[in-house]
């Protein structure tokens, strides 16, 4: 059973707050509690935060391989040597590490004035059900993707200081495409945000972490790693309509699999509202639309989206994501048997109790944190 939970956000006094479930908890920056900015003032400050990381989620790789393009065309002969120095030691540090950092990342990226203000606009918050000692890592199966996966991505990466409150001594870490760490500066900002390639041999290397203090690799204080990963994926973000919830689940066992064989717990995490804050626009299968972007997420792993949101003002439509809450609640950790070879039978043990788990934390919660909630079903393909 999950445990009765609580909200916790941080206050510009460096205070926690808690509150019973229910009670409205707003996330505020030491730049939102200042009496010379404006309410009005900070609602452009937050439009313009939300907007930016959205949009740097979505379009970074290519502005970066088309920035690195222009780079070689125009840069000379010692700037085209250093690229390829770079370009080599990119290729040698992804075969050796798969392009990952051992602690937290560069923290001035991981919570700052403008992750704040993203996070204030939703607002996101973060909803604690258990605890997570840091005594071992963690699996945390993530749903449901939406179009960009925005709660988890403020949560888990952009602005981490809830978590770190919530669950102290446990790095989050999100995995992303391979792609992502393979791209020229792309990857750097990446790894700043605490990014782990999806490559199964990068999963292991993070889940297989030692949980030992006095181990180098924890020299930052911190003796666990919580790695979450979205499951559903591209797939499920194909799937991703305003007050639908339709999880890609049911013949994903990768996963399960990775978990069983590192002996972590597998926590479920379910963000409300993450359906709400885009649209996308319908692409029948039929449709020449549908089918480059089957094949572009084939070629690429990438969903090819063509997202619709709000305006620059509040009226029409545009680019900006809606201004919609999202509450990401973590359930609590299924304890998971290690095995090198997992038998078929106990994998499919552990992927029921994981689905179980979120229909149950769905039908809990969803009469808090979602509008219609009574109307609303969750659909698992």
């Amino acid at each position: 059973m999950l445990e009765p939970p609580v909200e916790y956000l941080k206050n510009s006094e460096s205070e926690i707050l808690k509150k019973p479930m229910g009670t409205s908890i707003a996330a505020t920056s030491n730049v939102a509690s200042s009496p010379c900015v404006s309410d009005s003032f900070r609602g452009y400050l937050q439009t313009f935060a939300a907007g930016l990381y959205l949009n740097l989620f979505m379009y970074l790789p290519f502005i970066a391989w088309f920035f690195t393009a222009f780079l070689m065309i125009y840069f000379g002969f010692l700037g085209r040597t250093l690229l390829f120095i770079y370009f080599a030691y990119i290729y040698y540090d992804h075969k050796t590490t798969h392009s990952t950092i051992h602690g937290n990342g560069l923290m001035f990226f991981r919570d700052n004035f403008l992750t704040d203000l993203a996070r204030e606009y939703y607002p996101v918050k973060l909803v604690k059900t258990a605890e997570l000692p840091p005594n071992r890592n963690y699996l945390v199966a993530c749903f449901p993707h939406g179009v960009i996966s925005t709660g988890i991505a403020v949560n888990m990466s952009i602005n981490i200081r809830s978590w770190l409150e919530l669950f102290p001594g446990v790095r989050p870490k999100l995995v992303t495409l391979d792609m992502y760490l393979r791209t020229p500066f792309l990857r750097d900002l990446g790894r700043s945000w605490g990014f782990v390639a999806s490559a199964k041999e990068a999963i292991m290397r993070q889940l297989n972490k030692s949980n030992d203090p006095h181990h180098p690799h924890n020299s930052d204080g911190f003796t666990s790693n919580a790695l979450g990963i979205v499951i559903g994926g591209a797939q499920e973000a194909f799937d991703s309509r305003p007050g639908k919830y339709i999880l890609t689940l049911k013949q994903r066992m990768g996963f399960v699999k990775i978990a069983i064989q590192t002996g972590c717990p597998i926590v479920p995490s379910f963000s409300f509202g993450e359906v709400d804050i885009l649209d996308q626009l319908d692409s029948p299968s039929n449709t020449l639309l549908k089918k480059f972007q089957v094949l572009f997420k084939r070629v690429t792993g990438i969903a090819p989206i063509i997202a619709i949101g709000r305006g620059f003002i509040r009226q029409g439509l545009g680019v900006l994501p809606f201004r919609k809450p999202i509450v990401q609640v973590v359930g609590a950790p299924i304890d998971v048997k290690k095995t090198a070879e997992p038998d078929p039978k106990y994998v499919d043990e552990i992927h029921q109790k994981v689905i179980d788990s979120v229909n149950e934390m769905f039908e809990k919660y969803k009469y808090k944190y979602i509008e219609n909630p009574e109307s609303t079903k969750l659909i698992i393909n």
